[in-house]
């Protein structure tokens, strides 16, 4: 039950890392005691160790996530189709969660940096709001989803990332209330520099919070009290990775404590995008290409070869696998392949080597597309530096491969 409040419509910031000065220290830099510097490493190798397990579990979470979008495509009874949108939305949820633990370890020290994509913005908040009443209804919750002002369809941003930020408050407000009600609001606010400031509340009746207790929630591996801690469990991660996303994308996170619970409001800066001409592939979904490819897999995951066996030959497409990064520059050399997905960890030749040698073979081969394909969103970079024409940050869902294929065919046919 909620807990009457103390201080009704009180916004509360969250607060600083460092917290305030020592007392008599007036000049010159704080120097960490050595208990400091020890709890500081302990959460280091923490998050580190945390960061390591989210991004194994993700070659797994790929074939979930694949598998169950194929489920929900096809020709199951109703009561079968809820049972795999059900198992798609947790297996969205573990990748987003996954996701927010890798970016608390690679964030620790370092400013966050995040994509600029075109997405449906629309689509993304239509997403999240079916997570909410999803989740509500199967605590016996009432739930509900609203919109303020004109929300730009399309947007410019890091839907991944902010997806994730926002299954965190989602996840949050769920777990925290017992009896009530927990609601989505999204509204648009002023124009900043050409961006919209898109805010996201997510409101709860849960367990009511002091402002001390608010303050301590945006801190890493801390939960609101001890007692929260026993009685709820989590790793006390989550909101703060929200926070840092959030200002990353130009925007900051608080929470209003208020008669009957909690708000949090998390705000971003997203910029409008047109709509895209007809034909024109978009992030959401786009056309597999005209005709049936021939596909070279570099992949030694024998559990990732079978997701992507699965989601191509649903597409229409052939493939051929390789597991080591020699193998596939000397399959390559052969030709007759239409386009290369290729791992980027690989056992040897690292598949950003690969890339590089594929690229130094000559035409045709030497330009046949290729799709890099990693758990690590940084990869990005390094992989188009090698030659990549299109990047996929798994788990890589049937709709994302088939844009990246669609758009790195295309390119290649284009091209004199």
């Amino acid at each position: 039950m909620a807990s009457k409040p103390r201080a009704p419509r009180k916004a509360i910031a969250p607060a600083s890392r460092a917290g305030a000065p020592r007392a008599g220290k007036t000049t010159g830099k704080t120097t960490a005691s050595p208990r400091e510097a020890r709890a500081g490493k302990a959460a280091s190798d923490v998050e580190t160790a945390l960061a390591a397990f989210a991004h194994e579990v993700r070659t797994p979470l790929t074939g979930i996530l694949a598998i169950s979008d194929l489920l929900v495509t096809s020709n199951l009874p109703e009561r079968e189709r809820r049972w795999a949108e059900t198992i798609k939305a947790s297996a969205e949820h573990l990748a987003g969660l996954a996701t927010l633990f890798v970016d608390a370890a690679r964030l620790r020290d370092r400013g966050a940096a995040t994509r600029a994509d075109f997405f449906d913005l629309t689509a993304l908040v239509r997403h999240a709001g079916d997570s909410l009443a999803g989740r509500a209804a199967a605590k016996g919750l009432k739930a509900g989803i609203a919109t303020a002002g004109k929300l730009p369809a399309f947007v410019v941003g890091d839907p991944v990332r902010l997806r994730a930020a926002l299954e965190n408050l989602i996840d949050n407000a769920v777990k925290f209330t017992e009896t009530g009600r927990v609601s989505l609001k999204v509204s648009a606010g002023r124009a900043v520099k050409g961006k919209v400031r898109v805010a996201f509340a997510v409101s709860d009746s849960g367990i009511g919070l002091t402002e001390a207790e608010v303050r301590r929630l945006f801190r890493p591996f801390t939960q609101a009290s001890a007692a929260i801690a026993a009685r709820f469990g989590g790793a006390g991660l989550g909101l703060s990775s929200v926070r840092r996303l959030a200002r990353a994308m130009g925007g900051d996170v608080v929470a209003t404590r208020r008669p009957g619970g909690t708000t949090f409001t998390m705000t971003v800066l997203l910029a409008p995008a047109p709509l895209p001409a007809a034909g024109a592939p978009l992030a959401s979904g786009a056309a597999a290409p005209a005709r049936p490819l021939r596909l070279l897999g570099v992949e030694d995951n024998p559990f990732g070869r079978v997701v992507l066996s699965a989601i191509l030959t649903e597409l229409g497409h052939a493939i051929e696998f390789v597991g080591r990064g020699d193998e596939a520059i000397a399959r390559a050399a052969g030709g007759g392949f239409d386009a290369v997905l290729m791992d980027l960890v690989l056992p040897g030749t690292s598949g950003i080597e690969a890339i590089g040698a594929i690229r130094a073979l000559p035409p045709p081969q030497g330009r046949v597309p290729i799709i890099g394909v990693s758990g690590r969103g940084g990869d990005e970079r390094k992989a188009r530096t090698a030659g990549a024409d299109a990047f996929l940050v798994k788990p890589v869902s049937p709709r994302a491969l088939a844009s990246a294929l669609a758009q790195a065919t295309r390119r290649a046919a284009a091209a004199p």
